[in-house]
Formats: C-alpha cells, structure tokens, sequence
C-alpha cells in the first residue's frame, strides 16, 4: 500500500509542475516574475522542466477507426490489445488525460 502511496504523490508532484509549466508559458511573463509572484523558485522551476523533459514520451496506437465500434460518446479511442481500450470523452481536461496517460506509461 505504501508504494502506491508513494507512487501517486509522484504522479501529482510531477503533474502539478507540468502544469505550472504550462501556466507560464501560457502567462508570457519570465521565469523569474512567474516564480517570484507564486513564491516559487527558479531552481525548482527548471529542475522539474528539466526533468519533465527528460521523460520518456508517451507513445500509443490508434488501432481501430471504425466508428461503427466505438462508443458515440467517445472522441477517440484508444485500443491496447487483449480487450482493453481507453475511450476518451468530449471535453476531457487535459490534466486528467496527463495523468490517466502516466499511469498507462508507468505500468507498461
């Protein structure tokens, strides 16, 4: 139980610094005025963009683009073989999509 403790702790820690990567790259404004607005430090900030970089990337196939076999509520599915599939919403944020996509990359 401790190591999926463990594990999910790093999910977030890695997921909640994607994110305020994103918010500022998305803010326009520098590292330096980014950080100092949110009590963050630049060396925080650039290790984990450092780190997150050097991370594998997610890679999967689309298998299938009959849509007579998808589930209409579905955007896209995604098969994995053996019956398994990932059917993603409409609408789906996009730090929820992260996460589901690094637990799938951590456990294959």
């Amino acid at each position: 139980m401790r190591e999926t403790s463990t594990s999910n702790r790093a999910i977030a820690r890695s997921e909640y610094w994607r994110d305020v990567i994103q918010q500022q790259i998305a803010s326009g404004q520098s590292v330096s005025s980014f950080c100092a607005e949110r009590g963050l430090t630049e060396q925080s900030f650039y290790s984990w963009k450092k780190r997150l970089s050097e991370q594998a990337p997610v890679s999967f196939a689309l298998v299938t683009t009959d849509r007579s076999d998808r589930s209409p509520s579905a955007a896209l599915e995604l098969e994995f073989g053996v019956g398994r599939r990932l059917r993603i919403p409409c609408g789906v944020d996009a730090a929820t999509l992260r996460t589901v996509l690094t637990v799938l990359r951590e456990h294959s």
